[in-house]
């Protein structure tokens, strides 16, 4: 049994403005679904528990973010309790692996994951941010979840020192979402219609990024600084909001869910205490759309895709799916 190590975290909040999408109603604090609500779902998630859990890779992973080819042939890259695997559009991950949970764990928690990439936009270096995905085996095993059925995911995702960062401004770490909408909102000047869309363009994956921003210094003789913050993934016309800054590393909890009007609801707090009703960051309709239901949620691992520098190391553990029933 491990003692929880407190955390001292002050956080600024940025306040979401009101997201009006037409023919949805304006998001509001009473519809929001507190992530961890209902009854979990044991069929999928991960606690990591199990001192045998491994990953095959199935190597050459896939990269098409800069590549002409967007897909390679079966099989992909599979946790071997089957509760993971490699996105078909972007690769997993390059080390995935089991580790003793850090201090200040959840109770009784004896093993996480660490997630860390090298080559994340294709097979040769972009020298740009790029991404791999690492995705929740969700539909195969019990299907779409409609958003009647409040579905949300907590998560509790362990920040190293700063010295242990990527030496890097921009994105290093990603919890999303994949959602499914019947149709898609587009803005044309002061007025919206609805557009009819394939069963490609009916998909979305709003989340909650966590970045790394470096500021010169100023002209005026302002130092030079740095902050850790996260933002979420979007306003109804797809622009980022800015959430809370991290001033202590450590354990986080995080959470997102869909309440059944079709909104996401993104949260957050530090340590592992249970997500309430203070946490909540933001609730929007991502891109002017409403989510019908929940496919799956999947971690981002994000660096500069130099050849030569990994990422940062993030831990992530006990995932957890629950509907309110």
């Amino acid at each position: 049994m491990k003692h929880s190590l407190r955390l001292f975290v002050a956080l600024v909040w940025i306040a979401a403005p009101a997201l009006l999408v037409a023919g949805l109603p304006v998001a509001v604090h009473a519809q929001a679904v507190i992530p961890g609500t209902g009854q979990q779902i044991e069929a999928v998630g991960d606690d990591f528990e199990d001192p045998e859990w491994a990953f095959d890779y199935q190597l050459p992973k896939v990269f098409n973010q800069l590549e002409t080819m967007v897909s390679k042939n079966e099989p992909h890259g599979w946790s071997v309790n089957h509760r993971w695997h490699e996105g078909v559009k972007r690769g997993q991950p390059d080390r995935i692996y089991r580790v003793d949970t850090p201090p200040g764990g959840l109770s009784g928690s004896t093993g996480s994951l660490a997630l860390r990439s090298l080559t994340t936009g294709s097979s040769r270096p972009s020298h740009q941010q790029q991404q791999d995905d690492f995705i929740a085996n969700i539909t195969d095993v019990i299907g779409k979840i409609p958003v009647s059925q409040s579905p949300s995911v907590v998560t509790r995702v362990w920040m190293p020192p700063l010295d242990q960062w990527e030496n890097r401004s921009g994105c290093h770490f990603a919890f999303r979402f994949s959602l499914e909408t019947a149709h898609s909102t587009v803005s044309t000047g002061n007025r919206f219609r609805q557009r009819s869309t394939s069963d490609e363009d009916n998909m979305f994956w709003p989340g909650m990024f966590l970045n790394r921003e470096f500021q010169p210094a100023g002209r005026n003789g302002e130092p030079a600084s740095e902050k850790i913050f996260f933002w979420m993934k979007a306003t109804d016309s797809g622009h980022r909001i800015d959430g809370p800054v991290v001033e202590q590393l450590g354990w986080w909890t995080l959470g997102m869910s869909v309440s059944p009007d079709g909104q996401v609801h993104y949260y957050a707090r530090p340590g592992i205490e249970d997500l309430t009703a203070e946490d909540r960051i933001a609730s929007s309709y991502p891109f002017g759309r409403r989510a019908v239901s929940f496919h799956t949620f999947f971690f981002n691992v994000c660096n500069g895709d130099d050849g030569r520098t990994w990422s940062t190391e993030f831990v992530v553990d006990d995932p957890k799916v629950f509907v309110k029933q």
